[in-house]
């Protein structure tokens, strides 16, 4: 039978809450994720938003594997019905081998976009430019995490289908784990992009490492959920 990436992501989101030691807060991450509201998502379930509130402050026992396939399936089936983007959106992170708490986003483009037009979008700053000025698509990576738990041999895969992309690195303090872990990667990529700093924050040696490697290197301080939002109107 053909894989279904609905029902691949739905179990992937129940089996999380269920284990997870706060299940409550587990479905809380997953149904702001989605961009459901209490309210929506208990309308969708014909109940009162109390219940969905009780269930995720940890008020009422944690739900069972039924009510949380329930829940699970309320949260796609509202996605589906605004245009299933988070479906897609996870559904690409997913099949390229990541964890979603490892890859926020991974996307490619229709056609080149010129990098200085995407740093403007994103309130970029670019500190050193690269080689190449243009990306063919993003992957959104939780810099901690992705250094934390992904082998050296895997990092290629946050390339997407090209290193013609921008990494865009959260969760980062001045930048040095990025530099460093690019600097064992071959090629590297168009362009990185470092969340949450300004050029003042930035580790002195970024720069360097950078030049050398070829790269362009920017950072942003635009919120997190603004800058994905932007990125994917690209795609």
């Amino acid at each position: 039978m053909a894989d279904d990436p609905r029902n691949d992501l739905a179990e992937r989101i129940a089996g999380e809450i269920t284990l997870s030691d706060d299940p409550g807060a587990t479905l809380r991450k997953w149904r702001t994720d989605f961009e459901v509201t209490q309210t929506q998502l208990a309308d969708w379930l014909d109940v009162s938003s109390s219940v969905v509130s009780d269930y995720e402050s940890g008020r009422r026992e944690s739900p069972g594997i039924a009510l949380v396939r329930r829940l699970v399936d309320a949260l796609l089936d509202i996605d589906e019905r605004r245009g299933g983007e988070h479906i897609r959106q996870y559904t690409r992170v997913l099949s390229a081998g990541f964890d979603s708490d490892v890859v926020l986003d991974l996307q490619e483009y229709p056609a080149a976009v010129d990098l200085g037009d995407l740093y403007d979008a994103v309130g970029g700053t670019e500190v050193v430019a690269g080689e190449r000025d243009s990306v063919t698509g993003h992957t959104v990576i939780d810099s901690i995490e992705a250094i934390r738990r992904l082998r050296a041999d895997e990092f290629y895969r946050l390339y997407g289908q090209s290193t013609s992309r921008v990494l865009v690195f959260t969760n980062v303090s001045r930048g040095e784990g990025p530099g460093i872990a690019l600097r064992v990667v071959n090629p590297t990529p168009n362009a990185v992009l470092l969340h949450g700093l300004s050029e003042d924050d930035l580790w002195e040696h970024a720069p360097g490492l950078a030049q050398q490697d070829g790269y362009s290197l920017a950072v942003t301080e635009t919120p997190i959920d603004e800058l994905l939002a932007v990125l994917r109107d690209h795609a």
